[in-house]
């Protein structure tokens, strides 16, 4: 089927990329689902830094890519064997699919998929496919899947084990959310953190993983502190609940620690301030995915000394399946406001300039809608 979609044809053009343009949108050949694949409709979909890492070529990933990794939509087609949903059901869909049978899923969260990481590496589906083609002076050009998922577009196929399907009272955009954004602020809190009911918690860095773990720690009746050094990220954070909202320097003037602190900023800067904010016996748990040559200053007495203890945590130690309902059933509540990670609605033509607001650090999540 044709599909509309934005491609990525370069990874690591100079920035702004409102002049250098490293997206086309245009007409792509979509394959029919394959067996334990689905078509989904997509209605709505993030703008993550995990997308910026490859525009500007921090994660290197083969072009040309169909970008959109946070997203969700509704099912059209069932392949064979991919069981569990419906024609009609809405589905979110996670960046890191999980076969349920590897080393690394038996950690039950804690690794990631080995044969999904690999397929993400390579650009294909788990299952070692490429969906997506177009033609190029009367050949046909294969275009790589993004993370499994690939939801710059109208449509995508996915496999089943890429996809979390959930009630149609849950809207596209609060779905959407559900992918990326909650799954990994919200587990770097949850799984990887675990603070003592009622415990501090520190968040680093307040771009859309960071504010949603402030959510997901002020909904489950944390204390929580907002620490970046951007004021009106600082404002937003109040206004989500947090009790303090603070510049790093401020934080570590006023000697504020916490027994579990989460990076979520993706920079080395903001690593060390997650250590020095830690708490005697804390655990600092970074998500951020900063530049592959990044390096941080770390005191291996301290961490011994002070009995700490760092965690990384990739999707924030998620397994989607378990996680996603959890987070559901708080926004049901009305305890998670998760409408308020929604910094803008835009359209596939404006990703270019959308990329470059996000590494300018004013957004916190950009939906593209259908």
């Amino acid at each position: 089927m044709k599909i509309t979609a934005a491609v990525l044809e370069v990874s690591g053009a100079p920035s702004p990329f409102a002049q250098t343009h490293p997206f086309t949108v245009g007409e792509l050949e979509l394959e029919p689902p394959g067996d334990g694949e689905l078509l989904v409709r997509i209605e709505a979909a993030g703008v993550c830094h995990s997308d910026l890492s490859v525009v500007d070529g921090n994660r290197v990933r083969p072009v040309p890519m169909l970008l959109g990794h946070e997203a969700a939509g509704i099912v059209e087609q069932v392949g064979a064997g991919a069981g569990g949903v419906a024609v009609g059901d809405r589905v979110v869909m996670t960046f890191l699919p999980r076969c349920g049978e590897c080393d690394g899923c038996l950690t039950d969260g804690r690794l990631p998929c080995t044969p999904g990481s690999a397929a993400n590496a390579a650009g294909t589906l788990l299952g070692g496919g490429i969906r997506l083609h177009r033609d190029r002076g009367g050949e046909q050009q294969e275009v790589h899947h993004h993370l499994g998922v690939s939801a710059f577009a109208t449509h995508a196929v996915v496999s089943r084990a890429s996809v979390v399907r959930v009630d149609t009272d849950v809207p596209p955009e609060i779905a959407a959310l559900l992918g990326c954004a909650v799954l990994t602020g919200g587990g770097a809190v949850v799984n990887a953190g675990r603070p003592a009911t009622g415990g501090r918690v520190v968040v680093v860095g307040l771009g859309g993983v960071g504010m949603a773990a402030l959510l997901v720690a002020v909904a489950l009746g944390h204390e929580v502190i907002g620490v970046d050094t951007m004021p009106s990220k600082l404002a937003a954070a109040l206004a989500c609940g947090a009790s303090e909202a603070l510049t790093p320097a401020e934080a570590v003037d006023r000697g504020i620690r916490a027994p579990v602190v989460v990076e979520a900023a993706g920079a080395a800067r903001a690593f060390e301030t997650a250590l020095a904010l830690t708490a005697p016996g804390g655990t600092t748990v970074t998500v951020g995915l900063p530049a592959p040559d990044a390096r941080a200053s770390v005191s291996p007495l301290l961490l011994t000394a002070e009995a700490r203890t760092v965690v990384g945590s990739y999707l924030g130690s998620a397994v989607p399946s378990r996680d996603i309902p959890r987070y559901v059933e708080l926004w049901r509540a009305g305890r998670l406001p998760l409408e308020r990670l929604v910094s803008s609605r835009i359209g596939l033509d404006d990703l270019d300039a959308a990329m470059d607001r996000l590494a300018a650090g004013g957004e916190l999540r950009q939906l593209i809608t259908f």
